[in-house]
Parts: structure tokens; C-alpha cells; sequence
């Protein structure tokens, strides 16, 4: 009996919906090195096979090893030095301007424009090697919207950790609305990010997490590029701090610190913050208070790279008053890692891209260095530390079996030149080839 056109093409299209509902075959890819730096602060391996499946490590292999299944994938990495993928504790997606010009991208902008800009900066960004970030302020949630487009895989990205906007005191360093004419406040307020008293800064953090925040950021002190003449000190109550850091932690939440200023991190450090950015100013009693509360300190010593570069470009790029900051931090900067590096406290690498250029990160490299950190604590800085600062040591920090399969290659010995990371040759997040 023949077979009807109708049936074949019923059959067809139970095979084809059958098909749709089996699991894909495992990828797996081997990753053959010269030289891996699984566990950064440990010896590194010679020439090594790293057997990735499915985005995960699955062995470290002594030697190159061919795959027995000629279905896997071979990279060749014999000539390289591969490492976990790079961490940046502190960025800003969503711009790199600066200055003027960045106040006038505030008000020009869209959301939608801005999620572009994060994008590209995202890009560069991986393309330097970093496969991981936590971004720390955005007001119109571009990056929020960019972090759930990565983790869809949507588009190719670093993994993102994201703060919403960043919490404030009203005239601190976080209220959008300073510079700006007065009919503005309410535009720049809109954000719900900036507080008065406790129970305000309650709900600020409410706020953000409502939004889908992985992380809170607060503004401690005031800042550089912050268009008030009201310095560098505390700029927030203590009540208000706590209140910020209690109601963080309550949702699960690790809580980052802007401060520049001694009184400002002292504040902030008692409060239970997780980490102090920039922390500038110190003197004996704050440095004893980072010493007993466990924080991480993310030193951000590129932004004096941004500042330089700009202001030679042209003099005029940044405000009076707020030149007048940077010329001040350029002086200072990298002061307060020397010593909060030798009394033992705990580093996490992050540049503050968005203030120095992205994808340039690794220049922070140079200066802690220069600034008293071995290139392989720099490196650990990068990679173990800022994972276990993001709370993600489980998932990335280390080259180690069960592990996402973030890794970079690069040309020369890291930790006879930290210099070579910045130019890295090959990047795989997830599993996923993101440059060769």
C-alpha cells in the first residue's frame, strides 16, 4: 500500500519536533597550553590540557592531550600562558567620556542609547580579558538590562554583576542632580536613589533591589568628579549607613563603600560594608579599623590615567572645582595601597573604568605593582579576590575542575612582567570563545 503524502508529512513533523526536544550533544573542547596559572598565588603548571564540556572545566590534563573523540574541539594554546579570566571589581558600563562632556551625555542620552554604549564598553572590556565585572552605578538600568541579555545569551558579554543606582545622601556624591539647573532635580531624582535620614535610605535599597540589583552601592564620602565645593569627607549619617547596610544584607545583598576620606571609611567600615572604593585618606585609627573589619580594599588607582589623558587632550575637559580634586588625587593616589598591602588587608582589583578608559583595565595592573603589590598578588587581586569579594568563588577565580571555563591566553610570563596582560591574545567565558 503506498504511503500517502499526508503521512510522510505527519511523520516528518513528529521527527522534527522530536528532534527540538532532545538535549544537544555535549561540546566538549580541549584547550592545549604551555603554561597555566590555574590557582594564581600557587605554582603555575606546564604544558597542560584543560578538557571544558558544556561551559564547565572538567580536568586539568598533565601534557597535550589529543581528544580520543575527533568530534571535540582543539585550541591550540602551546605558545601561551593561560590564566583564569580576569575580574574588575569596579566599572561603569555605561560611558567612559568624562568630565564635560560626560555631564552632557546625562541629559542627552537615552536609556536605549546608554545600553548601546554598554555594549561596546562590555565588549572591549571581555576582549582585554576580563570575563567578569561588577558594575557599580546606572541610573537608567542599561547595564541591568545588558547583565540579563549576557545571562540569556542574547548577546556576548563579561559576566556582570550590577548595582542599579547608587545610594546617596541628597548633595553627595551620588545625587545625579548636582551641576545641573534647578528644573532638573526632578529628572535627575527620578532614579530613587538618593536619601535622608534611616528610613529613606531604606527604601532606596528596597528600591534597587527591586530592580534586580545583585549588589549595593553607597556614596560614604564625597568625591572628585562630583560638582559640589563640600570636600572629600563623610557625607552621610551614621544611622543612614547602617540603615543601608542592614537592609542589604537582610535581601542577601554585599554591600560596596565610595569613600575618600578617613571619617567616610571609618563609617562605612563599621556600618559592615564588604568593600571601601577609592579609599584614599587614611590615617591610624582607619587604618585599624580595615585591618579588624575583613573588607576588601579596591584600590581604583586608573582613574589618575583617565584624568591625565584627558586633561591634556584639553585643559578645560573637567569643571574648576573639580580639577582642582583630580590634581589632588593624581598626588595621592596609590599611597593608601602601599599601606593597607603591607598591614595585610585584603585587595581586590577593580579600575573604576568609566573615569579611565575601557579596555585598559589592565593597566591597573602596572600601578599596583608600582605601588608595592607583587605581580603575583596583583594577579590573585584579579582573580581569586575579586571572585570571592563578588561572592562567586565557587564559579570563576580559579582554573579547577566544575568551574566555569573562563580563561585568557597571552605571550610572556605574567608574573616576571604583569605588563603582557596587557595584551591578551585569547578569551573564553563560559565555555565560549569570545576572542582568538
Amino acid at each position: 500500500m503506498p504511503i500517502s503524502a499526508r503521512f510522510l508529512r505527519a511523520a516528518a513533523a513528529v521527527a522534527i519536533a522530536s528532534a527540538m526536544t532532545l538535549p544537544a550533544l555535549a561540546e566538549t573542547v580541549y584547550v592545549q597550553a604551555g603554561k597555566v596559572l590555574a590557582v594564581p598565588g600557587e605554582a603555575p603548571l606546564g604544558q597542560t590540557t584543560i578538557v571544558i564540556t558544556d561551559g564547565k572545566i572538567v580536568s586539568l590534563e598533565p601534557g597535550l592531550k589529543a581528544p580520543k573523540d575527533k568530534s571535540a574541539r582543539v585550541i591550540d594554546l602551546k605558545d601561551s600562558y593561560v590564566l583564569p579570566g580576569l575580574i574588575d571589581a569596579h566599572v561603569h558600563l555605561t560611558s567612559d567620556t568624562g568630565g564635560i562632556a560626560s555631564q552632557l551625555e546625562d541629559v542627552t542620552l537615552s536609556p536605549a542609547a546608554q545600553a548601546f554604549n554598554a555594549w561596546e564598553n562590555g565588549m572591549k572590556t571581555l576582549n582585554a580579558g576580563f570575563t567578569t565585572v561588577r558594575n557599580l552605578g546606572d541610573g537608567d538600568g542599561a547595564v541591568l538590562a545588558l547583565r540579563d541579555a549576557v545571562n540569556d545569551g542574547q548577546v556576548t558579554g563579561p559576566r556582570i554583576l550590577d548595582a542599579g543606582a547608587s545610594i546617596s545622601g541628597t548633595s553627595g556624591h551620588m545625587d545625579g542632580s548636582l551641576g545641573y539647573r534647578d528644573e532638573l532635580r526632578e529628572y535627575f531624582n527620578s532614579a530613587g536613589n538618593t536619601c535622608n535620614g534611616a528610613e529613606d535610605c531604606r527604601r532606596a535599597v528596597r528600591l534597587q533591589i527591586a530592580r534586580g540589583a545583585d549588589v549595593i552601592k553607597f556614596g560614604a564620602t564625597g568625591g572628585v568628579n562630583s560638582r559640589i565645593g563640600a570636600g572629600l569627607g563623610a557625607q552621610m549619617f551614621k544611622d543612614e549607613a547602617v540603615a543601608i547596610v542592614e537592609t542589604a544584607k537582610l535581601f542577601g545583598k554585599k554591600v560596596s563603600a565610595h569613600a575618600h576620606g578617613a571619617d567616610g571609611i571609618r563609617l562605612a567600615l563599621e556600618a559592615g560594608v564588604d568593600s571601601i572604593e577609592h579609599g584614599t585618606i587614611l590615617d591610624p585609627e582607619t587604618i585599624d579599623a580595615f585591618v579588624d573589619s575583613g573588607a576588601y580594599y579596591v584600590p581604583t588607582l586608573s582613574t589618575v590615567n583617565g584624568y591625565i589623558e584627558r586633561m591634556k587632550a584639553n585643559p578645560d575637559s573637567y569643571e574648576p572645582d573639580v580639577r582642582a580634586k583630580i590634581e589632588w588625587r593624581i598626588g595621592i593616589t596609590g599611597k593608601s595601597l602601599e599601606i593597607l598591602y603591607a598591614k595585610g588587608v585584603k585587595i581586590a582589583f577593580g579600575t573604576d573604568a568609566g573615569v579611565s578608559k575601557h579596555g585598559r583595565n589592565a593597566d591597573e595592573f602596572e600601578l599596583m605593582v608600582k605601588f608595592g603589590m607583587p605581580a603575583s598578588e596583583a594577579i590573585k587581586a584579579a582573580t581569586i579576590n575579586a571572585a570571592d569579594l563578588l561572592g562567586l568563588s565557587s564559579e570563576i577565580g580559579t582554573l579547577e575542575p566544575g568551574k566555569s571555563a573562563d580563561l585568557i591566553g597571552v605571550k610572556g610570563d605574567p608574573l616576571k612582567d604583569v605588563k603582557v596582560l596587557k595584551a591578551v591574545d585569547f578569551v573564553m567565558v563560559r565555555g565560549k570563545v569570545a576572542k582568538e
